[in-house]
Parts: structure tokens; C-alpha cells; sequence
């Protein structure tokens, strides 16, 4: 009497497993690149846009008593890399290459001007002001001219945005941006700019109510 058996298939080991996974996950991946590279395959279903926000609330007014007297636009390549440590950037690590261009405005508050700040003589035809010295305002980047022109990131990095979407990732460019503007600024010599722009503003107004001689100067 004999038995036949048939033989059980043989399981696949924990290496194979996880070495198909990968493959699997980068198949994935490169499809994915490849579907977003080639014109037309990535809007084959076709996507539409709806602006569901609410109307904009007033949250608060604020009177404001400077005198905007020069503009300057700047503009700024941004290039920020983030690495680890121990691996290599073309398993973790992103850098981006950034364009930012914005305004920043100089101006003299002229609300700090008080009554021992204005001295006019006696037939009201020469004045003297001391207006506090020109200060800089916060750069303000433009969205429309702002753009990111590269993106490089990692294996790591590139399944982490599979599974989310963070609208804050290009915040740390901006950021930076927005910080060199400001440096820029600082040694343009646009406040002096101001300065100059608010004085002649000054003459002009003051000689147009009868002022012949308006001297004007700048202090703490």
C-alpha cells in the first residue's frame, strides 16, 4: 500500500518579504514620477479648484501717522539644504532652491513729533523741525514674484509626503527670504532716502503756505 503526499510550498523567507516590499514601494514611486513628467497624463482625470472660505473678518484699526517716504524691491535666491547626519542625501535630506522678491518701506513717524519739536519766528516765514530719524519696515514678500525653482529630496523624505500633504513645507525658505530682505535693506541706505524724500515733502508743503526758509533735521 502506498501513500502519496503532496509537498507544501515552501515560505518565503522575512528577507524576501521585505525586499519585495521595497520594490514594490519604488515601483510606486517611479511611476509616479513618471505619470507627473509626462504632459497630459497627470490631469487625465481632469481636477477642479473651489474657494470655500469665509468672508474676512475686521479684527482690528490702527490710525497711522507715518509718512512712507521710500520703497525698495529686493530680491533673494534662496538656497537651503537640510541633511542627516549618518545617511546619505539621497536617502534623507532635501534642499530647495528658492526665488523670494518683496518691498520694504522706509518711513518717519511722524506722530513723535511734538510742540518743542516745531519752532516758527515771529512774521511766520522760517520754521524749524526735528523729526525722529527714518526706520524700516517688516520686508513683505511677494507671492506673485515668489517661486521655487528646485526641489531635491530624499527616498525618506519623498514617501513622507505620499502620506501627507504639509502646507507649511516651504515656510523655512520664505522665512529665510524674507530675513536676508531685510539685511539687504538695512545696508541700502533707504532710510536716508527718507529722510531726504521727507524733507523736500516738508519744504514743498510749508513753502505753499507762505514759509520761505524750512529747515528740517533729524534726531532721537
Amino acid at each position: 500500500m502506498t501513500t502519496s503526499s503532496k509537498a507544501l510550498p515552501a515560505r518565503m523567507p522575512l528577507w524576501a518579504k521585505a525586499v519585495t516590499s521595497v520594490v514594490l514601494v519604488l515601483a510606486v514611486l517611479f511611476a509616479g514620477f513618471r505619470l507627473a513628467v509626462i504632459p497630459g497624463l497627470g490631469d487625465l482625470f481632469g481636477s477642479e479648484t473651489h474657494d470655500r472660505s469665509g468672508p474676512a473678518l475686521l479684527k482690528s484699526i490702527r490710525d497711522m501717522s507715518r509718512y512712507d517716504a521710500a520703497s525698495g524691491n529686493f530680491q533673494i535666491v534662496v538656497d537651503l539644504e537640510k541633511n542627516a547626519k549618518f545617511l546619505p542625501d539621497a536617502i534623507r535630506g532635501t534642499r530647495t532652491l528658492y526665488v523670494g522678491a518683496g518691498t520694504v518701506d522706509a518711513y518717519v513717524d511722524l506722530g513723535q513729533v511734538g510742540d518743542k519739536d516745531v519752532s516758527v519766528n515771529g512774521d511766520r516765514s522760517s520754521a524749524t523741525l526735528r523729526l525722529p530719524h527714518a526706520r524700516l519696515g517688516s520686508p513683505a514678500l511677494d507671492a506673485d514674484r515668489s517661486y521655487t525653482v528646485s526641489k531635491q529630496r530624499g527616498l525618506i523624505d519623498r514617501l513622507g509626503d505620499l502620506f501627507s500633504d504639509n502646507p507649511n513645507s516651504e515656510q523655512a525658505v520664505q522665512k529665510l527670504a524674507v530675513r536676508h530682505i531685510a539685511a539687504a535693506a538695512r545696508d541700502s541706505g533707504l532710510t536716508g532716502r527718507a529722510e531726504t524724500n521727507t524733507t523736500g515733502m516738508l519744504q514743498g508743503l510749508l513753502g505753499s503756505l507762505g514759509f520761505k526758509e524750512v529747515r528740517v533735521t533729524y534726531g532721537p
